[in-house]
């Protein structure tokens, strides 16, 4: 680890407490969202604080093991997308304890990753919540940017959105139905199939 990396964090700690929005702070506690410390910094202040500091990956990986809600997300916003390694995705994703820091991470960091869509497929089969999360919402940025999954993807991603969709969790659910949605508008012949499938389960395309 680069030398000055400990003091560079304890100065980002410290600088979240001029942040700090306490009823921010309370009002994810009251939705159960518990982390050890949180001073409720809203994003766009994170992302400025990201800009400021620049991409930095041994930061970013000294920033992931505080259990600070602000340091995790700007771990996400500062990780240089061709340093970051999949086995390094893996572990974080193994500490991904809230519905925020998943959602934080996919839209900053992994759905940029080269082994994006891999990683992807990967969690929509898991049997975990917030790996299911995560992997449905990287495929919405992918479909987003019109990368097209091939015919195995394509089986795969319909087959698990619709596993999905029939599940108990209402964000994966959302999620689901999210990426199906973009998928749709990747052309005439995603819609057809996504509505085909969609049909299967009395649901319509919005």
């Amino acid at each position: 680890m680069r030398k000055g990396v400990q003091d560079q964090v304890k100065e980002i700690k410290q600088s979240f407490r001029l942040l700090m929005d306490g009823k921010t702070a309370q009002s994810m506690r009251d939705k159960g969202v518990e982390y050890q410390l949180n001073w409720g910094a809203s994003i766009p202040m994170l992302q400025e604080k990201a800009r400021e500091i620049g991409k930095d990956y041994d930061l970013a990986i000294e920033l992931w093991k505080a259990d600070v809600r602000e340091c995790k997300i700007l771990a996400t916003m500062i990780m240089p997308v061709n340093e970051m390694l999949p086995e390094v995705v893996d572990i974080w994703m193994e500490q991904t304890v809230s519905q925020e820091i998943a959602e934080q991470a996919a839209f900053n960091l992994y759905q940029y990753l080269p082994f994006a869509a891999e990683k992807a497929y990967q969690w929509m089969a898991s049997d975990k919540e917030l790996y299911q999360l995560c992997g449905f919402h990287i495929l919405t940025r992918l479909f987003m940017n019109k990368q097209e999954p091939n015919e195995r993807g394509i089986n795969e991603f319909i087959d698990q959105a619709l596993v999905a969709l029939q599940g108990t969790s209402l964000i994966v659910r959302k999620a689901s139905m999210q990426s199906v949605i973009r998928f749709a508008e990747l052309g005439l012949v995603y819609e057809r199939m996504a509505k085909s499938a969609l049909k299967s389960l009395n649901l319509e395309l919005f």
